[in-house]
């Protein structure tokens, strides 16, 4: 029971009651990608592939350069709700200062096996970088169980795809060198890769609610577990930030603090962002906000920002 408590997150959040926050949650970021989605220029369920849930919505800037970057948004939901139907609310101040916002749809469980999302996911990155050579440069970011998928990503061999996505933010690039600090004082280029409220070992859920719907082994967890794949940062490895809202549970908190100090312990550049007085959906939710820091750091994206 006790392991059960510590990866439901609804049970942490101060705010609201565990049976409110989820649909509080879901009306929230549903509310907000129909404002974006009547605000913007939009390509809508863009399919990557032949499953059900394999399409991609993508909201262009309101005045796009010849090239632009994109920031490539993953749904959370435990790999088993939400969609990319819910997942465009962070676009409007995005897009605004001229970046594309691409929400990706993935099969969910039951339907959809760990595998397959984790492939999908792959799979959607390696289409907008043949599909759409405006797009330069590719910033990742996940919310919790779409935090372990975009980890994930950073697992890859992308060997296997035939081509390489340039996930912005490369530690290998002069300016990024020399200007990263540590805490809040960012490096020139914004992180390639933004994590919020992630798990990175799959492990613990098999003993908990959360994989009746998942049902996954042993082995799938394993295989599937960004902690168990950490390799020495390459060259040309992005900048990695985690962040944690202070009232995740103490296990997303944990989990969040060893995959930081992983990737670090491996030579990637990674900055743990602990974000006070939010819990684990408006840890998300404020990307709507202008002023929001995570939504800095997008922004930051744009040359000149």
């Amino acid at each position: 029971q006790a392991l059960e408590d510590h990866y439901s997150p609804s049970r942490w959040s101060p705010r609201l009651d565990r049976d409110t926050i989820i649909d509080a949650h879901l009306a929230v970021t549903a509310a907000g990608t129909e404002r974006a989605r009547a605000s913007g220029q939009t390509l809508l369920h863009v399919p990557y592939g032949d499953g059900d849930g394999e399409k991609l919505d993508i909201y262009f800037p309101t005045e796009p350069s010849e090239t632009f970057p994109a920031l490539v948004y993953i749904h959370g939901g435990y790999w088993q709700c939400m969609s990319k139907d819910d997942s465009g609310f962070a676009a409007p101040p995005l897009v605004s200062q001229g970046v594309a916002v691409v929400a990706v749809g993935y099969d969910i469980a039951p339907k959809g096996h760990m595998d397959t999302m984790v492939l999908q996911v792959r799979r959607s990155l390696a289409f907008l970088v043949e599909q759409y050579p405006r797009i330069r440069g590719i910033y990742l970011c996940g919310h919790s169980a779409g935090a372990h998928l975009a980890a994930m990503v950073l697992a890859t061999d992308w060997a296997e795809f035939q081509v390489v996505p340039d996930i912005k933010g490369s530690v290998s690039t002069s300016q990024n060198r020399v200007g990263r600090r540590t805490g809040l004082h960012w490096s020139p280029l914004p992180p390639g890769a933004v994590l919020v409220s992630g798990l990175y070992d799959l492990e613990p859920i098999l003993h908990t609610y959360v994989n009746d719907a998942l049902n996954m082994s042993r082995e799938v967890a394993q295989r599937n577990s960004p902690m168990r794949l950490v390799t020495p940062a390459a060259p040309t490895a992005c900048e990695v930030l985690v962040a944690v809202a202070q009232h995740d549970s103490p296990e997303f908190r944990r989990q969040s603090q060893e995959y930081s100090q992983a990737l670090r312990a491996a030579g990637w550049s990674v900055s743990l962002l602990d974000l006070a007085g939010v819990d684990h959906f408006d840890v998300i939710e404020r990307l709507s906000e202008d002023s929001y820091v995570l939504t800095q750091v997008g922004r930051r994206a744009v040359p000149g920002q």
